[in-house]
């Protein structure tokens, strides 16, 4: 069962946190449990959410045990409502107990993850913006976290340093500014390319150099609409909307909705990996 994409960095992820949580043993496993005991259990959620993480609760049980069942009962991505029992295992008492806060650890967190990107994209509707994530992730868990980020209907911004061309506000205070900037074409070696700007003035001067994406960086509501009539006024010589517009900066769902009547074709949001409530998740014996 792969539901996520890079496989050996999240088998690494599973294997440090269950390292992290074990230590050298489970001492009170090994105390009371018998070695060949068997059990059934079930996990459930107990509040609403969007159910994320069952591949790396499989992949964390089975690390440990590879005889474990895990059967989910639900896919990635379904909405569920409290009470909904998602899986079923099966296996060593010794095997499930040891591995249960680590496995429901990961499942809580992305479960989490995907509920809150669902909520946002329900709150631009009838608008088509794009939600995208950040690089504002836990260290160590970023795979992790874009996962989940798609799983709730989101997308994904660039995952790396590596991916494309984003030149920031540091970027720009560094060089004085888009004026140093060099064309674009000579330093981009094929990647995307994206610029930061914080008011209408640097962003009539990011437009002279093409960029794939403009950022529009905590740009107020009335800006970001002005800014997308600047960019439509040049598209008709293209017949396509060029460059595209990202509103970034302090977006919150309150505010999201009024971002996305202006048109805007993305809006980032880093609270939806840095700061997030992990959803209550329990493993019960039956």
């Amino acid at each position: 069962m792969n539901y996520y994409t890079n496989e050996p960095n999240i088998k690494d992820i599973v294997l440090c946190a269950l390292k992290e949580d074990i230590g050298i043993k489970d001492i009170t496993t090994q105390a009371v449990i018998t070695k060949d005991k068997l059990i059934k259990a079930v996990i459930l959620v107990k509040e609403d959410c969007v159910v994320c993480g069952l591949g790396v609760a499989a992949l964390t049980f089975r690390s440990l045990d590879k005889k474990i069942k895990f059967m989910p009962l639900v896919s990635e991505g379904s909405s569920v409502k409290r009470g909904k029992i998602i899986a079923r295992i099966s296996g060593k008492a010794k095997s499930i107990l040891t591995a249960e806060r680590v496995a429901l650890n990961f499942l809580s967190f992305l479960c989490g993850v995907s509920t809150k990107t669902k909520r946002f994209i329900e709150a631009v509707k009838p608008y088509k913006a794009k939600i995208m994530d950040t690089r504002k992730t836990i260290p160590g868990l970023r795979d992790l976290q874009k996962y989940a980020v798609r799983i709730g209907g989101g997308y994904n911004h660039r995952i790396r340093l590596d991916e494309m061309l984003l030149i920031k506000d540091n970027h720009l205070k560094v060089i004085k500014g888009c004026q140093g900037l060099p064309q674009l074409s000579k330093v981009s070696h094929g990647f995307q390319t994206e610029i930061e700007v914080k008011n209408l003035k640097e962003f009539k001067a990011a437009l002279k150099l093409k960029p794939d994406i403009i950022m529009l960086d905590n740009m107020r509501v009335k800006d970001i609409s002005k800014a997308i009539k600047i960019r439509n006024n040049l598209s008709p010589k293209t017949h396509r909307l060029t460059p595209k517009l990202e509103a970034s900066g302090g977006i919150t769902l309150e505010n999201i909705k009024q971002i996305a009547s202006t048109s805007v074709e993305m809006i980032s949001v880093g609270a939806l990996t840095h700061s997030l409530k992990s959803v209550d998740i329990s493993l019960e014996v039956l």
